[in-house]
């Protein structure tokens, strides 16, 4: 596989967190991670007879969870983002290496919006439909195959 300037700076840019966020995400994907998220449930429930149910054992696990699940949405989105710029990437590769592909939506996403929508594809020039009709029979009637 190729690799253009865009991929090059990319993996250049890889700081401290870029690494983190990718070594958490692979972590947290794990069977072994959900495993041991089971273990501290029963392990939590375990102790609830112990500390009589009290508020202060509901507490534990409802902060434990809350700041779990607060950080996990900060690495699922870097995640998101991470695999969103890579199909874009490749993606622009693919319509760059073809020949006959119409590049001019190419970096759209780069582009500032306008203040009227309108369709993304309206700007972009359609090659005209060609029409086939074979005679099949004359009960049937004209059969139309569209090719583009």
């Amino acid at each position: 596989m190729r690799k253009n300037g865009k991929v090059k700076k990319l993996k250049e840019r890889r700081g401290g967190f870029e690494r983190f966020a990718r070594a958490a995400a692979r972590t947290a994907g794990r069977p072994a991670t959900f495993g041991v998220a089971m273990a501290v449930i029963a392990v939590w429930a375990c102790f609830g007879p112990v500390f009589h149910f009290s508020d202060t054992w509901q507490l534990v696990i409802n902060t434990g969870t809350t700041i779990i699940t607060f950080l996990m949405v900060f690495l699922i989105q870097n995640t998101q983002n991470r695999d969103s710029e890579a199909m874009q990437l490749k993606l622009d590769e693919l319509i760059r290496a073809s020949g006959q592909c119409h590049n001019a939506v190419l970096d759209i996403e780069d582009t500032p919006l306008p203040l009227e929508p309108e369709p993304i594809g309206a700007a972009v020039p359609r090659a005209p439909a060609v029409v086939h009709i074979e005679h099949a029979d004359a009960a049937a009637g004209p059969v139309l195959h569209r090719k583009r």
